[in-house]
């Protein structure tokens, strides 16, 4: 089964979403299912600049003076599952070169750990994720060999999303025709993911058993 994940490596829904999906994907892989996936650029911000800024400064542009209330529900559903959210410490840029570099780690296999560990690096360690030293630093982590590549995939991949009519992230798109939106419980991604595999013949076995949080094209409601 193939499933695609549009999503912001800044969208802290994102964030939650990856990992519960990611718990709902074993359980299928430990029924004897198969799922590639594929992590796919989308950007909230494509004018914010790379120079970076803190975020909650930015928030509070956006949203007005509870920016940082605004917060504290994004950061306790990241705590119950396990993620450390930092907003005193994350700072705003533009997201391009850190999509870029994804698409270079998925051709080498490690798509989904690169963009695991730029969620780690914006929303708990403060890093500019629009710094070329910086997501040079990641990238050697990772063992990913960046040659400044892909960077024309990224453009049509994005291109692709709007053409799909993506607005909100995350979104979680299977055999290119099912879709999920939002930050969905384990639960529901587990059922969706059987219901897709029913759908299209793929069950491994015999089944046992309204929108959700995300980020609109240009804003987060954290």
């Amino acid at each position: 089964m193939k499933v695609e994940i549009f999503s912001d490596v800044v969208c802290p829904w994102c964030y939650i979403g990856h990992v519960r999906f990611a718990r709902a994907a074993e359980r299928f892989r430990a029924k004897g299912g198969h799922l590639e996936v594929t992590v796919r650029p989308f950007q909230l911000n494509p004018d914010a600049p790379v120079e970076a800024e803190p975020l909650i400064p930015a928030l509070e542009r956006k949203f007005g003076p509870d920016a940082r209330q605004m917060t504290e529900r994004v950061i306790e559903a990241a705590t119950s599952e396990g993620l450390e959210m930092d907003y005193d410490k994350a700072v705003s840029s533009n997201t391009f070169e850190a999509h870029r570099l994804i698409e270079v780690a998925a051709r080498q296999g490690l798509g989904t750990e690169m963009t695991e560990r730029l969620f780690r690096a914006y929303f708990s360690e403060g890093l500019n994720v629009g710094d070329a030293q910086v997501l040079g630093r990641l990238a050697a982590e990772a063992g990913v060999q960046d040659g400044g590549e892909g960077a024309e995939s990224v453009r049509e991949q994005l291109a692709r999303a709007r053409a799909l009519g993506v607005t909100g992230v995350p979104l979680f798109l299977f055999e290119e025709k099912f879709a999920v939106s939002g930050a969905q419980p384990e639960e529901t991604f587990a059922a969706a993911i059987d219901e897709v595999a029913e759908r299209t013949g793929q069950t491994p076995i015999t089944q046992l058993a309204g929108p959700g949080d995300g980020c609109d094209d240009g804003s987060c409601s954290v």
